[in-house]
């Protein structure tokens, strides 16, 4: 029995895991007609950090300064007036009676250990469409069988720095910063921030899809 116990001490039996701090967007984008609806959110640790309902962006916890949260409020609000534009623009070259579903999920993990994960993932219609790949800083297709418009839009995003390089640094670097922040504060994990929360907080990377998504929103599934 003394010797069941040691083992089980020494595999940790009984003993709870610690759960990893996340910091997690999601933003649903639905289009008719021409006409774009957002809605979204942002949660940090669990606990709801920001909220997207339409043209309004609110912070619901104090992590950026009035000044800095106004900046970043009026980044967004510009991002999703030129999304609206664009899709406007492609509604009137091929109009479409029917409704798309678009939702974008991403975010980061950091575990006791000190190690990092970070995901984008992309669905349309609610059906699994694209996955950012980190390490690699490369979009991989996950629509079931073969579809144009997948292909099409997994090569216009490998064409930008800002949906490639510029997303992976996101995820990667400041995303993870803002956990290492969080922890550094509630002591749940070690190691140091090295880099202010605030440069997380872009909320415009919650649509960084729409530069080439948009493109298709119109289509009806073909290019």
């Amino acid at each position: 029995m003394l010797r069941l116990l040691l083992l089980c001490g020494a595999l940790g039996c009984g003993a709870e895991q610690a759960a990893p701090l996340a910091f997690t967007m999601l933003q649903l984008t639905r289009v008719y007609r021409g006409n774009s609806m957002f809605r979204g959110n942002a949660s940090l640790n669990g606990q709801l950090s920001h909220l997207l309902d339409e043209n309004n962006v609110t912070q619901v916890l104090p992590l950026e300064p009035p000044d800095a949260w106004a900046r970043r409020q009026n980044e967004v609000i510009a991002y999703l007036k030129n999304f609206r534009q664009l899709v406007q623009l492609f509604n009137k070259e091929r109009p479409t009676n029917f409704t798309q579903h678009l939702c974008c999920h991403l975010g980061c993990r950091l575990f006791p250990n000190g190690t990092a994960q970070s995901f984008y993932e992309v669905t349309l219609n609610r059906t699994a469409f694209l996955s950012f790949h980190v390490p690699n800083a490369t979009w991989e297709r996950r629509w079931p069988g073969e579809l144009p418009v997948a292909a099409f839009a997994q090569a216009q995003l490998m064409k930008y720095p800002i949906t490639t390089q510029d997303l992976q640094y996101f995820l990667n670097t400041t995303c993870v910063s803002i956990l290492q922040a969080q922890s550094a504060r509630t002591g749940e994990v070690s190691g140091r921030s090295r880099a202010p929360l605030v440069l997380g907080l872009i909320l415009g990377s919650l649509a960084l899809l729409g530069m080439a998504l948009g493109i298709f929103l119109c289509t009806g599934g073909s290019c």
